[in-house]
């Protein structure tokens, strides 16, 4: 059996532990997780959906007739084209030299250059390639396989065909941990050379690099976006930020289509909390009642000991005081000891086969079983000649 079989199986065991409890105590905290992210999501689909959607050229005027005060936010949805910053700070010369990021690979300019270099391990296990298996589940591996650098400048939204730029909108990044819509620019794969130690490595186990994969993504200059998040006028110029409750800021579709796939989200995970919590109301109702009879039987066991425990003492003395020191018919030795009259019956099998001593010590075992049906028995009962 391979490392990810045994640990499927140990897996299986551990969710299926107390007749399915543990897989119903996992499907019921998914099912709350999904729920939350709903509402969640469901929530944000809202705002959205009522939120303005605008040009750049409107936000000024949006902004000044609104009744809120000037460091008041307001949600919005704008859509325009991406320029530096400097486009409306400077004059264009210094825009081409010195103010927009430049793709080393392939000379595109743009606002935000993402360099990712990402290390290819091979998968192969060797010949001790169980401790591999051991290390990634105990140890935590001590190399990075991915690095990145992230470059950005300042930039804004622009209405397109409108230069020298008199309205636009500063986009603020910072503390906003949503995805960018990038764009690849370069993408590489670099086998990497063999070495001697590379094969000790392959021998036994252990991850060695194969290649690295170079990407390069930017967010160039020009590119049409939609921007989800809280405006006002930060001195007299329109600024617009992330909102935290929102799982969008920027996006290179519209705003029908953001609000298509939050709908879409939504209604997957409306259902997947729905099922879910059903599977998991059933599962664990299912472990109870089984969990309870179970209880139930050990409590009726428990008390059937208590009581033969009770009576051992009288039981025992009565068989000594019972017991016959005459001759026995062979066909009438308890099948045990074969010294004693039989004289006790099993229940429920009720076979006639064994003396009242050799009978309460079968019973006093953990799984009492009768001699000659191996049937699990319950209790004795005391047989007299009439």
């Amino acid at each position: 059996m391979s490392v990810d079989e045994a640990a499927a199986a140990v897996l299986s065991q551990i969710a299926l532990a107390a007749d399915g409890a543990v897989l119903g105590l996992v499907l019921a905290y998914v099912a709350v997780r999904s729920i939350v992210n709903y509402t969640s999501s469901s929530s944000a689909l809202n705002k959205i959906k009522h939120a303005p959607s605008l040009r750049v050229s409107d936000l000024r005027s949006f902004l000044s007739n609104s009744d809120h005060d000037s460091g008041d936010r307001k949600l919005v949805v704008v859509r325009g084209y991406v320029e530096a910053k400097a486009a409306v700070e400077g004059n264009w010369n210094s825009l081409r030299a010195n103010h927009a990021l430049v793709s080393p690979q392939s000379g595109d300019r743009a606002v935000v250059l993402l360099h990712t270099q990402t290390c290819i391990y091979n998968e192969w296990r060797g010949l001790f390639g169980w401790t591999s298996e051991l290390r990634s589940v105990f140890t935590r591996s001590w190399r990075e396989k991915e690095s990145s650098s992230l470059r950005t400048i300042p930039f804004i939204l622009v209405d397109g065909g409108m230069w020298p730029y008199s309205d636009y909108v500063v986009v603020n990044m910072n503390g906003s941990r949503h995805p960018i819509p990038l764009v690849t620019v370069y993408h590489h794969l670099q086998p990497i050379t063999a070495s001697p130690y590379t094969f000790l490595q392959a021998f036994f186990g252990h991850e060695y690099p194969v290649g690295l994969l170079d990407e390069e993504k930017i967010l160039p200059l020009g590119k049409d976006i939609t921007v989800v998040g809280m405006c006002s006028l930060s001195n007299g110029t329109p600024e617009i930020k992330s909102c935290k409750d929102l799982p969008v800021f920027m996006s290179d579709v519209s705003k029908e289509q953001i609000l298509v796939d939050l709908a879409f989200k939504s209604k997957v995970l409306l259902w997947s909390g729905v099922v879910l919590g059903s599977l998991a109301i059933g599962v664990l109702g299912y472990a109870a009642v089984r969990n309870w009879n179970k209880w139930k039987v050990w409590r009726q066991m428990r008390r059937i000991q208590r009581d033969n425990t009770a009576d051992s003492s009288e039981a025992d003395t009565q068989i000594v005081t019972d017991e016959e020191p005459v001759d026995i018919p062979e066909g009438e030795l308890c099948a045990v000891c074969l010294t004693r009259r039989r004289r006790s019956a099993f229940i429920p099998c009720g076979h006639l086969v064994c003396c009242p001593r050799c009978a309460l010590s079968i019973e006093r075992e953990v799984s009492p079983k009768c001699p000659v049906c191996r049937q699990t028995i319950r209790n004795s009962v005391r047989i007299y000649d009439s």
